[in-house]
């Protein structure tokens, strides 16, 4: 019998799961450099994110428990071991992208994790350079008679990948304001993982007021809703292009804004994605931004009413795309609202007969934070502290 062509089994490589092929490794010493090679890498990556296959749902309980959902079949919770180890503090996920996860934890460490091959990295220590009092802190100004000034600090984080650069960057965004106007300080940091540090960036030119918010990424950039002055009320979106490192404001869709109780937006199939739910929860409206920056370009992908829609569900997020594009993967939560004992869980909508189907998964817990994120093979940089996890696949991945 002969042998594989190379190409070819490069080709079927290309097309397993990153569990099968982390076991593949020990086949042979060739298979196991293919597997490592960076350009099979780069190609598995691709193949995954053209094909919508090995995706993942990432749920968060309890702000420190991990699970992991298969997109492709959507049956059962797997428990993921996350790199800050036992400790129940608050662990919160930046940002996703390629397989990896920016991870921040109570102490504002902050990690990189790639849970489908269990490697993980600190990132540097990065404290502003600026004086910065605790958040949320009331402070007496010494020798002096005035009243107490009250000082807020929010901090903003973004992390995404750089084709151009082939680099992937976290911003941080860190602004302390008090209420009198005389207290303001601005910083704006780009970490790199290629060079493994921080570097400051032109300031923000808005306005951030909320103690801690994450970014999404899509189209090369990086997304938050801010405030173009001091005294706005209305929340505008903001872009951050890696590659250019420049900030730009993109417009809204006019959708009723202003009615709207809740909106909510995101990257899905990789465009942005707006999700205004009303205030009489009577309807909720899907946009999708089709050609970035173009306010034109704004398409009403869903209009559903309610309780036709899903009964007594105020709050549905959209997800994702499946993989021919004609259903959209719904959260529907109830833990923004009491609504007695009410349990999170996914629906799939059909775009097309507008009908929605219950996802039963298995050991899905009853409220939780969700991101999406594609198993890849992409390495952490090997040249800063690398945390690998020693423990057997089955403590880390529950069958």
């Amino acid at each position: 019998m002969g042998t594989i062509p190379h190409e070819i089994t490069i080709d079927i490589l290309g097309r397993l799961s990153v569990k099968d092929l982390l076991r593949f490794k020990c086949v042979s010493k060739p298979w196991c450099s293919s597997i490592e090679d960076p350009y099979f890498i780069k190609l598995h990556l691709s193949h995954s994110l053209k094909t919508n296959t090995n995706h993942s749902l990432i749920l968060r309980h309890r702000e420190y428990h991990f699970f992991s959902v298969n997109c492709d079949s959507l049956e059962t919770t797997h428990i993921l071991n996350h790199p800050f180890g036992e400790p129940k503090k608050t662990i919160q996920i930046l940002g996703s992208c390629n397989g990896l996860l920016a991870l921040v934890n109570h102490n504002d460490s902050i990690f990189l994790w790639n849970p489908s091959t269990r490697e993980s990295q600190v990132l540097t220590s990065n404290e502003t350079e600026f004086a910065s009092p605790s958040p949320w802190i009331w402070f007496y100004v010494s020798q002096c008679s005035s009243p107490s000034i009250y000082i807020a600090r929010s901090t903003y984080y973004g992390f995404g990948y750089d084709p151009i650069s082939d680099d992937y960057k976290l911003v941080r965004m860190v602004q302390s304001c008090g209420l009198d106007d005389e207290y303001f300080h601005s910083e704006a940091k780009v970490y790199s993982l290629r060079s493994n540090c921080w570097r400051r960036i032109k300031d923000v030119c808005f306005y951030l007021k909320f103690s801690r918010e994450f970014g999404f990424l899509a189209n090369n950039a990086l997304h938050w809703m801010v405030f173009r002055t001091p005294e706005s009320r209305n929340k505008e979106l903001v872009g951050f292009d890696l590659e250019s490192e420049e900030f730009r404001f993109l417009e809204l869709p006019d959708c009723c804004l202003d009615e709207a109780f809740l909106i909510d937006i995101k990257a899905m199939g990789g465009d942005i994605c707006l999700t205004a739910t009303f205030r009489d929860f009577s309807n909720v409206d899907v946009w999708i931004m089709k050609e970035y920056g173009v306010k034109e370009s704004w398409i009403k992908l869903i209009s559903c009413y309610q309780p036709e829609f899903i009964p007594d569900s105020p709050f549905a997020v959209p997800l994702a795309f499946s993989k021919n594009g004609d259903k959209v993967l719904l959260l529907i939560a109830y833990k923004w609202c009491n609504w007695g004992s009410r349990s999170d869980n996914f629906v799939w909508y059909d775009l097309g007969s507008q009908r929605v189907e219950k996802v039963e998964i298995r050991g899905l817990p009853a409220s939780f934070d969700v991101d999406l994120y594609v198993d890849s093979l992409v390495p952490l940089n090997s040249n800063a502290l690398m945390i690998n996890n020693e423990m057997p696949p089955e403590v880390m991945f529950s069958e």
